[in-house]
């Protein structure tokens, strides 16, 4: 699946990773992606990975340009919602 060939090829500070990576075990999908992506109904795995694939590229290039908006906070909770839902969209596959 294309989706996962992208988080595949992310490049980002160990640090954030490992953070985002810890707080992956609490990941509560209905919390997280509200918080993201808004009130209303929850999309499905793939299409919430999308969304959240671009709001953390969002928040990646505030990072490297050192905007003043840029909140450490938000890129990983960002992230772990994306391996939240990566997770869960692995686990909704057949297995090979």
């Amino acid at each position: 699946m294309e989706i996962f060939s992208i988080l595949n090829t992310l490049k980002r500070p160990r640090l954030l990773i490992r953070a985002a990576r810890a707080g992956c075990e609490n990941y509560r999908r209905d919390t997280h992606l509200q918080r993201h992506l808004g009130p209303g109904k929850l999309p499905k795995h793939a299409k919430a990975m999308r969304q959240l694939i671009e709001k953390e590229a969002q928040l990646d290039e505030a990072r490297k340009q050192k905007a003043t908006g840029y909140s450490l906070v938000a890129h990983v909770d960002v992230l772990i919602a994306l391996m939240g839902e990566a997770r869960l969209l692995r686990m909704t596959q057949p297995q090979a």
